[in-house]
């Protein structure tokens, strides 16, 4: 969005977009049925995906995915629906497999595993997703844990690779610096606290939720991180 890059294209770079910190980070997910015999995304040709619905970032992940394995929506038989649907037409067989981008554990992966119809979490990795993250840096290397998810058909394969991205909280450059600093502050000094808000978090660092960032980080934020001896965790060129 800061650089008016793809879903962004047409609305142009918000200059006025700013970091406060990073939070969790979000796995590519990609789910499958046994069934489809998808074990890669370059298996996805001709199948039923659901890519996310319009608008969403997990549909411009999915996009980057299926490009980085020389594919683009036009290959698969796309569907567009919300996150919240897709377990449901998984089991019900109307799709072959579907994308979320989540943190872990994802009550929504949870529910697609248990059902009728068995599924696997299939690996994102490779030298198609290598190539994806070179050229687009706010993407990383992701594990998923399958010790979350007993109920799918490879629930015993340790560490899942995936393409992971983190999920960040922004505000805008005019937001008054008083508001932001309060904000960062109530964070960062009740971190034990707000570790225990999701499980996702739980493995958290003062030092990660300061790294990933893309835009410029907001002066209310600059103040706090200053004065806690944090600043030092985020890349100088975004303050």
């Amino acid at each position: 969005a800061v650089n008016g890059l793809a879903e962004w294209k047409n609305r142009g770079p918000q200059k006025d977009l700013r970091s406060v910190f990073s939070i969790h980070p979000e796995s590519v997910t990609l789910v499958a049925s046994v069934e489809s015999g998808i074990k890669s995304p370059a298996d996805l040709n001709g199948k039923r995906v659901n890519l996310g619905n319009p608008g969403s970032g997990q549909l411009q992940n999915s996009k980057d995915v299926l490009s980085a394995f020389g594919m683009t929506p036009d290959d698969v038989q796309a569907a567009y629906v919300k996150a919240v649907e897709a377990p449901g037409l998984l089991q019900d067989e109307r799709l072959d497999a579907f994308f979320y981008t989540v943190g872990h554990p994802a009550g929504n992966i949870k529910e697609a595993t248990s059902g009728r119809v068995k599924v696997r979490i299939v690996p994102v990795d490779g030298e198609p997703i290598e190539k994806l993250i070179e050229k687009k840096p706010y993407y990383a290397i992701g594990k998923i844990d399958m010790a979350n998810y007993p109920m799918a058909a490879n629930a015993d394969a340790g560490m899942v690779p995936s393409l992971g991205v983190k999920a960040t909280f922004v505000t805008r450059a005019s937001l008054d610096e008083d508001i932001v600093y309060a904000v960062t502050k109530e964070v960062f000094d009740n971190f034990e606290q707000f570790k225990s808000l999701h499980p996702a978090y739980s493995v958290l660092t003062k030092k990660d939720m300061l790294q990933g960032l893309s835009a410029p980080l907001h002066k209310g934020a600059v103040k706090y991180y200053k004065e806690a001896g944090l600043l030092k965790y985020v890349n100088p060129d975004l303050y």
